[in-house]
């Protein structure tokens, strides 16, 4: 299996993982967690807790794509490893993929993503450092990506239900749209939120549901040379450097002469 063949089967099945999370109206089917004593408790906003719940919904439905298309699945042995799960063929072919979920802002734009580390492993290609096998041994990377509208109105985390009421507790997030896509086709060329070394993704859903970030119709070859040489002010100064060499896609191809 090529990198082509695992994108097209993967998003064949992806199209079907709405039922998985969701209920007929489009809400999410997780209401809340839930003590020995039958309370349930609301879930709040927190993306981090979305998105580690939204992995446990799709585990089983990613293992039986994996059993499906004669796939061994090996999930990441820690949290902060790359990637999430790797998919392996009878001939040794490796396929990475990470789950991503974002919210929308609104119907044409989500919050973005992080597609890790541009540092690390991303470079070093053969190392074995926090990540399940090297990233070099890999056919392809891909992200499998939700997105979500968060529901409008309050919900109060303080509030406790007991199990007869059950219906009546507002699912904090509904409206799901999966995707499929190599990770180089939605990456934009910036940094993701906050002071860590990640990959940032596109925010535009039409260009995340395609494919048609800033590097699709470049290459992945350029996106790798882009972020594997990539320096934030920081990185530039330890170097040595006044400025980094470049900051955007634009003066990157400037400096690379690829500019027309």
């Amino acid at each position: 299996m090529d990198k082509e063949q695992f994108l097209a089967v993967l998003q064949t099945e992806v199209a079907t993982f709405n039922s998985a999370v969701s209920t007929s109206n489009g809400d999410w089917i997780i209401k809340g967690f839930i003590d020995i004593y039958k309370n349930i408790y609301t879930i709040s906003m927190d993306t981090k807790v979305i998105s580690k719940i939204m992995e446990l919904l799709l585990f089983p439905e990613l293992a039986r794509f994996a059993e499906k298309y004669g796939l061994k699945m090996i999930l990441s042995e820690q949290q902060n490893f790359y990637p999430d799960m790797s998919f392996v063929d009878n001939e040794d072919h490796r396929f990475a993929l990470d789950l991503k979920s974002t919210y929308r802002i609104d119907s044409d734009r989500v919050n973005g993503m992080t597609l890790g580390t541009f540092t690390g492993y991303f470079r070093e290609r053969n190392s074995t450092k926090n990540i399940t096998f090297p990233y070099g041994s890999y056919s392809g990377h891909f992200v499998l990506g939700v997105i979500y509208s968060k529901t409008d109105g309050l919900i109060d985390e303080r509030r406790r239900y007991n199990f007869d009421e059950l219906e009546r507790i507002t699912s904090v997030i509904r409206d799901f749209q999966f995707f499929a896509q190599e990770k180089y086709r939605i990456a934009s060329d910036r940094p993701g939120s906050g002071n860590t070394k990640n990959i940032g993704s596109v925010t535009e859903i039409d260009k995340l549901v395609s494919g048609s970030g800033p590097f699709a119709s470049l290459g992945e070859h350029v996106f790798d040379d882009y972020w594997m040489y990539y320096l934030t002010k920081d990185m530039a100064r330890a170097v040595e450097l006044k400025r980094p060499p470049y900051t955007n896609l634009r003066s990157y191809l400037k400096y690379k002469g690829l500019a027309k």
